[in-house]
């Protein structure tokens, strides 16, 4: 799904974020963060027909592309705001962000993180020297546990993308990418409440106008579609998404105006698009990321005759929970047909498994997983029945595998759909 970003009503006046704002913001950053790499990709390169590049910036200090954002904003602040100690709400990056860069700037910071957040996100912001609270299941939640903080204790809070000089830090990946890929045509990032793709947009903007920026959600909690269309900020009420990292319920106004103007695209991806992303990520580039992250590439994937080259698809972080990475692979691994869970029938008689494992080996289908049913009402007195999960090497191998078993004379208690589709 696309929604072009033109012919909107007009909003209230926000702050405006201007190019001069991300070169400041670049200063204030020089030092402290990393330029990250930009990696050719010759999978994704053949699969557009034309030059694909990667911004890593799953490869950034923290993580993620938010510690730009998040330090930006801190280091603008007075002395007594500082003395007065910062908040946030996060649920991981942002965090991580936002507790490195106090650290660095002598700042004392609390942030509030939904109790769903990953563990290892949470580890991570305290090791960073930020206390943690836990509050509230999700990020709307936590935001608001952070505001009444702020009230109540003076501390300023720093907002993960809805403030100018957060948006001016994010952009300085736009910057990054006009001087390593002058030749650029398209950049895509994957956006929940809009400050990553705001910053690219107005520094890439004003410096390249004809460069085509692309925004990617989740299908889950796709905020910006209905709000480009009512032409002002829409909440989704129930934000669903394994990306944590832009599962944002209402777009920031700041970024919003930005985005109306400048994005010239958003897309939505789905769940499965986000786990075959992630994969393609790690065997392909070699890249760890998180399903936020795999964002652009899941666009890419799902409508590759849509994007023009040289591209530059931004891995906006890489902080994945390794239970979650476990699952999402799994689940990209069956999206990619390369995964099979079967239910079968055999006599309940010595040896009938080994003969089942037999059939299997022949067909050179990786088993990863057997449980086997002896007691359940469903089965006769002389069944059994066995729960397969196999790998196997795509479609096409799903088809013989199940063909084999058929022909061994295997019942199924389910069998995944006459051409043998992953389930």
């Amino acid at each position: 799904m696309a929604v072009r970003a033109a012919d909107r009503p007009v909003l209230p006046a926000v702050p405006a974020v201007t190019l001069d704002d991300v070169l400041r913001a670049r200063k204030v950053l020089a030092g402290v963060t990393r330029v990250t790499a930009l990696e050719g990709s010759r999978h994704l390169s053949r699969l557009i027909g034309g030059p694909v590049h990667l911004k890593c910036e799953n490869l950034q200090r923290t993580g993620s592309f938010k510690v730009r954002g998040a330090y930006t904003r801190i280091a603008g602040l007075s002395q007594g705001e500082r003395a007065a100690g910062v908040v946030a709400a996060s649920a991981g990056n942002h965090a991580q962000g936002v507790a490195l860069a106090a650290a660095l700037l002598g700042v004392r910071a609390t942030v509030f993180m939904p109790v769903s957040a990953p563990l290892p996100k949470v580890a991570a912001t305290r090791a960073y020297g930020a206390g943690v609270r836990l509050q509230g299941q999700v990020l709307d939640e936590a935001l608001s546990a952070a505001r009444q903080y702020a009230r109540a204790t003076g501390a300023v809070f720093v907002h993960p993308f809805d403030h100018p000089d957060v948006i001016a830090g994010q952009g300085t990946v736009g910057l990054e990418i006009l001087e390593q890929c002058p030749e650029v045509r398209t950049i895509v990032a994957a956006m929940g409440g809009g400050g990553l793709v705001a910053g690219i947009a107005t520094a890439v903007k004003a410096l390249r106008p004809e460069v085509r920026i692309v925004g990617v959600q989740a299908a889950g909690a796709a905020a910006y579609p209905p709000s480009l269309a009512a032409g002002h900020p829409v909440a989704v009420a129930e934000p669903v998404t394994m990306a944590d990292g832009i599962r944002v319920g209402r777009p920031g106004d700041v970024p919003f105006g930005i985005v109306r103007e400048l994005v010239d695209g958003v897309r939505t991806v789905s769940e499965d698009a986000l786990a075959g992303a992630l994969l393609l990520c790690l065997e392909r580039a070699k890249m760890v990321v998180e399903p936020a992250g795999a964002g652009p590439v899941a666009a890419l994937l799902a409508d590759p005759d849509s994007f023009e080259g040289p591209l530059v698809a931004v891995l906006s972080g890489g902080n994945v929970d390794p239970l979650l990475l476990q699952r999402v692979l799994r689940h990209g691994m069956a999206a990619a047909g390369r995964y099979l869970s079967l239910r079968l029938r055999l006599t309940d008689r010595p040896g009938a498994l080994a003969a089942l494992l037999e059939v299997l080996s022949a067909a050179d289908a990786n088993v990863l997983d057997v449980g086997h049913v002896r007691t359940d009402p469903r089965l006769g007195l002389a069944e059994a029945e066995v729960e397969l999960h196999l790998e196997t090497k795509g479609p096409a191998h799903c088809d013989e595998v199940t063909a084999a078993l058929r022909e061994a004379g295997y019942r199924a208690a389910e069998w995944p759909g006459e051409s043998a589709a992953p389930i």
